[in-house]
Order: structure tokens, then sequence, then C-alpha cells
């Protein structure tokens, strides 16, 4: 399945049947659609933060911002020698952030984002898309925001689209299909809340991992 035209309402239409988009290139304006089994999700109450990340953290090297500046959450994640994410999915992403559905976990340092992630939240399901960094630990600090950040806010499912050796360091395992879409349609039969800004189950959530993982 193929588009040259993304829109929030394809997006969503996608995402809530179990399907996602990638562009052919950077250059390209082509969009593939894909349906993987089997499919890769992290289970949040077996999230591992792994020691050395755990120091990190307690040292709160980063300023952590949720959705400061999602387009360039984006470009960071696309400044890579070979990547999926063209203009197409750009504009696409940025529309659908627009609308409320998709967001940014960043990490700060001096004014500058120095790395990050984004996905798209439908109901009580957040879709990870993609994440970066240019300093030491950046992307893992947002990760590790962000799954708190779900716990809190009552999330049934991260879908991390496959399981990479880098997500299965934190836990994440592969299901099949046919699982997968039960664990997405009781997610979005559900309700969850993302902007948990400065709430005090985040914090514990936080707390939590870093002491127990």
């Amino acid at each position: 399945m193929t588009a040259t035209r993304l829109s929030a309402r394809n997006l969503v239409w996608a995402y809530a049947n179990g399907i996602f988009p990638m562009g052919r290139s950077a250059t390209s304006t082509r969009i593939d659609w894909y349906d993987p089994d089997p499919r890769g999700v992290l289970p949040l109450d077996a999230f591992h933060v792994p020691r050395s990340l755990r120091k990190t953290l307690r040292r709160s090297p980063y300023e952590v911002r949720v959705d400061g500046d999602f387009a360039a959450t984006m470009a960071g994640c696309a400044a890579r020698g070979s990547t999926w994410i063209n203009d197409e999915i750009v504009r696409g992403y940025c529309e659908l952030h627009e609308a409320g559905l998709a967001h940014s976990v960043e990490c700060w340092r001096g004014g500058k984002l120095v790395g990050g992630l984004y996905g798209v939240h439908l109901k009580a399901a957040f879709f990870g898309e993609s994440m970066f960094a240019i300093e030491t630990d950046a992307s893992k600090v947002a990760l590790v925001h962000l799954v708190a950040r779900l716990r809190a806010g009552g999330f049934l499912l991260l879908d991390t689209q496959m399981a990479t050796d880098h997500m299965i360091r934190f836990g994440a395992v592969e299901i099949p299909r046919a699982e997968y879409r039960q664990r997405l349609a009781a997610a979005l039969d559900g309700d969850a809340v993302f902007y948990r800004e400065a709430g005090a189950e985040v914090l514990e959530a936080l707390q939590s991992m870093t002491q127990t993982s």
C-alpha cells in the first residue's frame, strides 16, 4: 500500500488499525504502509532501566521538556545518513501534533536540543516513532521520561513497531499480530492522560524505575 499524501485523518485511521507509514527515503515523497507480524511492544510494567542509565538519570544532566519543539525533534530524528523521515512524513506528523495527537519528549542542555523522541497518542495507546541523541544518553533519558509519563497517565500500550536490539535492552518484546490487535483494541477502548507536566505521579514513576529496575 502506498500514498503520496499524509493527513492527520488518515494517520489516525492507520494507527487505529495497526498500520504505520514510512517514507521510501529522505528525498522521496513515496509513503509505504506497514503492518508487521510479529509486532514490537514495550510492556510498561516490565520496563527496564539499565544500571548505567540510572546513574545518568540521578545526575539529571538534561532539562526534559514535553512538546517544546516537536518539529525540531523530528528534524533531529531525520538527521542521519539514511532515513525514512521525508518531507511528507514531517508535514503529516506536524499536522497530527497540531491536532494534539502527536507528542515529543525532549532533552535540552544550555538552550540546545540534544536528544529526544516523538510518537502518536490515541486513547490509551502510544506509538513510538523515532528517537535521536547528539549527547550521551539523551534519547534514553527521554525514553525513561516517556515511560514514566505513560505509566502515570494510565496508558495500556507502548508500540515500538519492531523489537530492535536497542529496545530489547529496555524490555521490548515481539508478539504475534493477532495478539497486538487485541492489545490495541483494549487500549483504544480505554483512555489515558499524556500531560502531567509537574504531576507527582510522573515523579513517583520515574523514581520507582530508577531505584528498582
